[in-house]
C-alpha cells in the first residue's frame, strides 16, 4: 500500500486541498507522467486517494481520511533512520523513509523481526519453522543474511542464534506506529503494541470489599520495656499470657523402650 516506490513522495505532493493531476506532475516532475499516473491509481485503488470528476475536463485528486491518518506516522519513520541509519551524507525526510520502508517490507524480513522480538535470540531452523513452515528450512538465511547487512539482525556467527540489533529493537517506535494506523486507532495507542509497546509493570491485584469492616481493629500493643527479669509466675487476668510460663522437665523414657 504505501511501499511500492515513489508512492510516498506523490502521496506527499498530494498534501493540501484537492489538486489536478497537472498540479501533482509538476511536483513529482522527475516522473514521467505513465509513472504518476500509474501511482495514482494504485494510490486510489488502496484508498489513501479520492479522485473526483467534477465534469469530463475537471478531475481532482485528494487525500483521503485514511491518508491524512497516515501524516503522523512519517515523523516516526524519519526520526528512526536518522537515529540508527548511516547514510554517507545528509538526506531529506522522504528519502529516509522510503529507504526504512525498503528495508522492512523485503520478503519475510517482518515476520522475521517479529518472530525475535517475541522470542528473543533464536536459531535459523526455529525462525524457519515460524517464518516459513512449509518450505526448507534452509531458505530462510538469504533473507536473515540481508537483515544482518542491513544492520537490524546480530548474530556471533555461522552455528549461533541470531537477535534483534540495537536498529531493530528501536524499530519498536515504526511498527508500534504502523500497527495502530493499519487497526485504524490513534498514534497514542502505538506505545500499547502487545510485541512493540512498552513494557508495563503489572501491578498485583487486591481483595474485592463488599463493604468496610465495622469491628474496631485492635488497640496497638505497648513497646515491651527493657529492664530487670520480674518474677510473675501468677496468671493475671488483666495480662493475658503476659507472664513466662515454666518449662516442665520431659520425664525420662523407662529403660527398654516405651510400654504398650
Amino acid at each position: 500500500m504505501i511501499t511500492p516506490r515513489w508512492n510516498m513522495r506523490v502521496l506527499l505532493a498530494l498534501s493540501g486541498p484537492p489538486a489536478r493531476y497537472t498540479e501533482t506532475a509538476r511536483k513529482v516532475a522527475w516522473l514521467s507522467n505513465s509513472k504518476v499516473h500509474l501511482v495514482l491509481r494504485n494510490l486510489c485503488d488502496a484508498g489513501l486517494v479520492q479522485r473526483t470528476e467534477h465534469d469530463a475536463r475537471h478531475v481532482t485528486y485528494a487525500h483521503t481520511d485514511r491518508a491524512t491518518t497516515l501524516l503522523p506516522v512519517l515523523p516516526v519513520i524519519a526520526t528512526w533512520a536518522e537515529q540508527y541509519l548511516e547514510p554517507k551524507q545528509p538526506l531529506p525526510a522522504i528519502d529516509q523513509i522510503e529507504d526504512s520502508l525498503t528495508l522492512l517490507t523485503r520478503r519475510h524480513a517482518a515476520p522475521i523481526l517479529w518472530t525475535l522480538k517475541i522470542r528473543g535470540e533464536t536459531s535459523g531452523r526455529a525462525l524457519a519453522r515460524t517464518v516459513m513452515p512449509d518450505r526448507n528450512w534452509t531458505n530462510i538465511y538469504p533473507p536473515l543474511r540481508q537483515l544482518v547487512a542491513d544492520g537490524l539482525v546480530d548474530t556471533d556467527g555461522t552455528g549461533h542464534p541470531y537477535r534483534l540489533s540495537v536498529s531493530g529493537e528501536g524499530l519498536g517506535r515504526v511498527f508500534g506506529a504502523l500497527s495502530a494506523w493499519s487497526a485504524g486507532q490513534p498514534l497514542t495507542q502505538a506505545a500499547r503494541h502487545p510485541v512493540w509497546g512498552r513494557q508495563t509493570t503489572a501491578q498485583g491485584s487486591r481483595a474485592w470489599v463488599s463493604h468496610q469492616n465495622r469491628t474496631p481493629a485492635p488497640a496497638a500493643r505497648a513497646a515491651v520495656a527493657v529492664g530487670p527479669p520480674t518474677d510473675r509466675t501468677a496468671w493475671n487476668s488483666t495480662d493475658l499470657f503476659s507472664h513466662a510460663v515454666p518449662a516442665r522437665p520431659i520425664a525420662a523414657l523407662p529403660t527398654g523402650g516405651i510400654r504398650r
